[in-house]
């Protein structure tokens, strides 16, 4: 365990057996269609590629860079890199690390839906559901957790910790 962590939430092994079973049912949920996963860069890489071994059928992949961090406070939303596919008509699935206020899945949602999508979901690592403060809701949830901060497996804090292979509770020393 990294000295900056106080514990770990989610084992590498614990995340990957909750992908396979989130692929299956994205993969029911989803047959016979095509869906555009949609990754909101950069916390949602390790959870989209582990994500994504299980999901069957076609699938495409495109991000989007959107900015609202800074530091540890949730400020204005930014749209980086927007997605390179016209998503007019597809069955999109927004792909995040962490589903916590909502106000940056909240702006991503409204954005691709009127660009015309066929359908427009979530499926997010995390739920911080008592962080919330737009209404959010993800249709596919790896873990909730409570109000802590948590990184690694993607979440970083300052860009530092997004390499653990695990889910981790950062030291209060570390952000305060």
């Amino acid at each position: 365990m990294h000295k900056d962590m106080k514990e770990i939430l989610f084992t590498q092994e614990q995340i990957s057996e909750r992908c396979k079973e989130l692929g299956a049912q994205i993969s029911k949920d989803y047959e016979g269609k095509k869906i555009l996963l949609i990754g909101l860069l950069k916390g949602s890489i390790p959870f989209l590629a582990e994500l994504s071994k299980y999901i069957e059928g076609d699938v495409y992949f495109d991000y989007m860079s959107v900015s609202s961090y800074k530091g540890t406070e949730s400020g204005t939303i930014h749209i980086k890199k927007d997605v390179d596919i016209d998503v007019k008509g597809m069955d999109v699935l927004i792909v995040e690390d962490i589903l916590d206020t909502g106000k940056t899945l909240d702006t991503v949602t409204h954005m691709l839906k009127d660009r015309g999508t066929a359908s427009c979901e979530i499926v997010t690592m995390l739920d911080k559901q008592e962080a919330r403060k737009y209404p959010v809701q993800a249709k596919y949830v790896g873990f909730p957790v409570p109000e802590l901060f948590v990184v690694g497996y993607g979440l970083d804090f300052d860009q530092r910790f997004r390499n653990l292979p695990y889910i981790g509770v950062l030291k209060e020393e570390c952000y305060q």
